[in-house]
């Protein structure tokens, strides 16, 4: 295993997309090898490289890393994503793990029965209006700095822009009382690496349609 990190994951966000994002930000090209059928899955596992027997994995620096915070806590160290000093991380942690708390509601919606997305929209509305986003705009305005953590790039303002952009897709109005915030994904979706990436045709993933749940589900042989 050398050159170029390999991802291994089906053709979708999940649990992946920080780590494309992650990678893409840090300038770091990467291949994806798309898990298709549930035999693929198998045959990783098989061969002894899935730990935990799931996804996703990544093949990088000689290593096979799964379990994604692992993952990211390696990229995120390796490229300098990581704060100067230990005081830093921990706050670079807390705020990850509060974006996390949000991505995990929103991931939800893909596997939601109909008769409960309306409301777990709601509740996704209502936590970012009320607890997440207040809570990230009081932080740029406490220092008044254009990053989140040591005035310089770290990997939770990427995490932060790329939830900013998925709460968009629910509902464009979410981020309008919270311009501090604006002005922050801005100013990120204009670095040259995330501009690229933003960019059609990179290997940024979709939202998720219904064929890619449903192939999702056989994969996994979820119900």
């Amino acid at each position: 295993m050398s050159g170029k990190p390999v991802l291994h994951y089906f053709n979708a966000r999940r649990r992946m997309e920080n780590v494309r994002w992650l990678l893409a930000a840090a300038g770091v090209e990467f291949e994806e090898k798309f898990i298709e059928t549930s035999e693929d899955l198998e045959k990783l596992r098989q061969d002894g490289k899935l730990m935990f027997e799931q996804v996703p994995m990544v093949e990088i620096d000689g290593m096979t890393l799964v379990q994604t915070r692992a993952i990211l806590n390696y990229i995120a160290t390796k490229y300098d994503l990581y704060g100067k000093d230990v005081k830093e991380r921990a706050l670079i942690d807390v705020y990850t793990e509060g974006i996390a708390d949000l991505s995990d509601l929103i991931m939800q919606l893909a596997l939601c029965p109909p008769d409960e997305k309306e409301a777990k929209i709601s509740l996704i509305k209502d936590r970012t209006k009320n607890r997440y986003l207040p809570a990230f705009e009081k932080v740029l305005k406490s220092h008044g700095q254009d990053y989140l953590v040591g005035n310089r790039l770290t990997r939770v303002d990427i995490h932060l822009l790329e939830l900013l952009l998925r709460l968009e897709e629910i509902d464009s109005s979410l981020l309008a009382p919270f311009p501090l915030l604006k002005a922050l994904k801005s100013r990120l979706s204009n670095l040259p690496n995330v501009k690229k990436f933003l960019q059609p045709g990179s290997q940024r993933k979709p939202p998720a349609d219904e064929k890619t749940i449903e192939k999702a589900k056989k994969i996994f042989k979820m119900k």
